[in-house]
């Protein structure tokens, strides 16, 4: 048996309950692990992140199966279901553990983001200018257990309704073709 070859992207965008329920769903991922990266501090806690103080961004790490899905297709749901326009903040989430980034784990990653954001900004897809970080990856530490798979096993909470619910239904109606359920 062939063991597949799996790319890892590491992906900022807003509270990582959104990002992981949006990912978990897309053909060719693999795993979403929700975590904190780009911060001071080693193994720092969920009540650390959330004071804005450690540096980190609540983030994803996610690996894909390049032969299903590529970087680029990532990148433009990731653009697609949160706004990346907004510095340090994702609807009522505000503070830089908020903030939109790319953690890039190759150069050829790193060229990929700054192309899809010029692509993104010349087809004045957004009213306002993207925000995103492109940075390189650094340690990554994954959340608390009570993190994971938070939306699936949360579903009936507001947060869960209110915010994540629509990022769900963006990126059925957008992306379609790239869900491993398209119902």
């Amino acid at each position: 048996m062939v063991q597949k070859s799996l790319e890892t992207a590491t992906l900022a965008g807003g509270c990582f309950w959104c990002t992981e329920a949006v990912f978990q769903r897309v053909r060719g991922v693999e795993s979403v692990i929700p975590g904190f990266t780009g911060g001071k501090i080693k193994n720092p806690a969920y009540r650390e992140i959330i004071t804005g103080r450690t540096g980190h961004a609540e983030a994803i790490q996610v690996s894909f199966d390049p032969e299903k899905i590529s970087f680029r297709e990532l990148l433009l749901i990731f653009f697609g279901t949160h706004d990346p326009t907004t510095l340090n903040r994702q609807q009522n989430d505000v503070g830089t553990q908020y903030r939109s980034a790319v953690f890039y784990h190759s150069e050829e990653q790193k060229n990929t983001a700054f192309e899809v954001i010029q692509e993104l900004e010349n087809e004045k897809v957004f009213q306002n200018k993207i925000v995103t970080e492109i940075t390189p990856a650094s340690n990554f530490y994954a959340a608390e257990e009570e993190h994971k798979d938070y939306y699936d096993q949360h579903r009936q909470q507001p947060y869960c309704q209110y915010i994540i619910d629509p990022k769900i239904e963006k990126l059925r109606k957008s992306f379609a073709d790239k869900l491993k359920n398209p119902n």
